[in-house]
């Protein structure tokens, strides 16, 4: 018989032990020796305390429930809470992150110009420190991002070791509410990061240099924000800097409990100078309208979301539009089945040279919103793509989807990820894109670790044959673990 040597658990704090360069192995225990002692023991007081989950956003968690001696300790504890002062909730708290992806990619582009396949690896290595000072917060995160034996290296693949965020935080009860402010580099995203995203699917993440101030009272909450993004040079290190040609800022709203759902919107104000569309080129002032809707009744769950773009492209007018939805329905089955459809539609440039520019800026998206090949861009699209989710177990997710796309019109190009056009579209062929198949599994193999794999293949339609592209497939085999 084979003996199984290590559990997935076992896995996980190994991986613990690794990433810190140490050793613990003392561990104690005692016995009774009778049932009588046992019996005349009192009950052991139940712990409420629960250690915090690893979670997208580092500095939001918090470490403060370490000081509880009732909660079980791990390795390297003394280093995710460090008491400062005699106050338990003031403390600092290290963290890491570590994502290891490999791609295969036969057709970048659909294999049009530059687009050649490529096989790398791409690697994202973040430490962070977070101190927590009565009201204040005060947030580091480093970032390297590498990319291994890819051909073509694009600003978002390589980021060498670099100041991802760091910013001051305050929170403070402000008459029946609280208010959170923040200034300093810092991620940001909204709702599905359909449009504002902190880009986790790229190597290297979006940051803001900017002020951010919330207030939140029962279940409304107002935010203002004043940003300029952060641009990654890739060079040296520490060499990022605000980007003086982009400014994003405006203000939202959320409220809890609209019916069955909850709803947010917000308007934005976009200013890029040197801007180049495909009919337009010039500094951009785009206004930003968007409203969501999210919730879920019974079995059923959705999400909707739209956005209106008005302003101008040097002399030229922007009329710019784009929803977005995912509906599903989860079905009381064996491996929790969930039926989905996600359709999607953005605005291209219906008529050249009338003076309006019609294509949609998907402004800051998360771009595997679509997949993470990155062939689905959203500008000038209709996207309509079924779907399934099986739960095997309960670290296990598996998801097969079969997307289909046309252009809104044919008088703009076909657009992949990052905006980019596809040569040779615009003005060209039929509206049909293509349709591509989409398989993932998510595993989670213990606490802090996880694994995901993905593959799409697409199959060009007509349009883009006749530019000269291809069908194109992609693989993407992940790992992250979070300390």
């Amino acid at each position: 018989m084979r003996t199984k040597l290590f559990s997935a658990a076992d896995v996980g704090e190994f991986l613990h032990v690794i990433i810190a360069g140490l050793v613990f192995g003392l561990s104690g225990g005692a016995h009774a020796d009778t049932d009588e002692l046992i019996a005349s023991r009192p009950a052991t007081p139940v712990c409420s305390a629960k250690r915090p989950k690893v979670l997208f956003n580092r500095w939001q968690e918090d470490w403060s429930v370490l000081a509880n001696p009732c909660v079980p300790r791990r390795p390297l504890d003394g280093l995710k809470y460090i008491p400062l002062g005699g106050d338990p909730d003031s403390y600092l708290s290290l963290g890491a992150n570590l994502r290891e992806r490999l791609e295969v990619n036969d057709a970048p582009l659909f294999g049009i110009g530059t687009g050649h396949s490529d096989t790398y690896l791409i690697q994202r290595a973040q430490v962070s420190a977070d101190a927590r000072i009565g009201h204040l917060q005060f947030f580091v995160q480093l970032e390297d991002a590498r990319a291994f034996g890819k051909n073509s290296v694009s600003p978002v693949d390589k980021n060498p070791l670099d100041l991802e965020q760091a910013f001051v935080a305050w929170v403070s009860p402000l008459g029946p509410g609280t208010v959170k402010f923040r200034v300093g580099r810092q991620e940001m995203a909204f709702d599905l990061q359909r449009f504002i995203s902190v880009r986790d699917g790229p190597n290297v993440r979006q940051a803001y240099d900017g002020i951010w101030v919330n207030y939140e009272y029962q279940k409304w909450r107002f935010i203002g924000y004043a940003t300029q993004p952060v641009q990654n040079r890739a060079i040296s290190a520490f060499d990022d800097v605000s980007n003086r040609h982009l400014t994003f800022s405006g203000v939202r709203f959320e409220r809890q409990n609209v019916g069955p759902g909850d709803i947010s919107g917000y308007y934005s104000r976009y200013n890029r100078t040197n801007a180049r569309f495909l009919d337009a080129t010039g500094d951009e002032h785009r206004d930003v309208f968007d409203l969501r809707y999210t919730g879920k009744a019974g079995h059923a769950d959705w999400d909707v979301e739209s956005m209106l773009q008005t302003g101008h492209v040097g002399n030229k007018t922007i009329a710019a539009w784009a929803v977005g939805s995912l509906a599903g329905y989860t079905l009381d089955l064996p491996w929790t089945p969930r039926l989905g459809v996600q359709i999607d539609a953005a605005s291209g440039d219906r008529h050249p040279g009338d003076g309006r520019v019609e294509t949609f800026n998907p402004l800051f998206p998360n771009g595997y919103y679509f997949t993470i090949a990155g062939y689905t861009g959203y500008a000038n699209l209709i996207h309509i793509k079924p779907s399934i989710t099986l739960k095997p177990s309960g670290n296990l997710t598996l998801l097969g989807a079969l997307g289909f796309q046309w252009r809104e019109t044919t008088a703009d190009a076909v657009y992949q990820q990052a905006n980019a056009v596809v040569p040779g579209t615009a003005g060209h062929g039929t509206r049909w894109t293509g349709m591509y198949v989409q398989l993932r599994a998510d595993w989670t193999i213990a606490a802090n670790l996880i694994g995901s794999v993905e593959a799409v293949h697409f199959q060009v339609g007509k349009s883009v044959r006749d530019a000269g592209g291809r069908n194109a497939d992609y693989v993407g085999i992940e790992i992250k673990y979070g300390w």
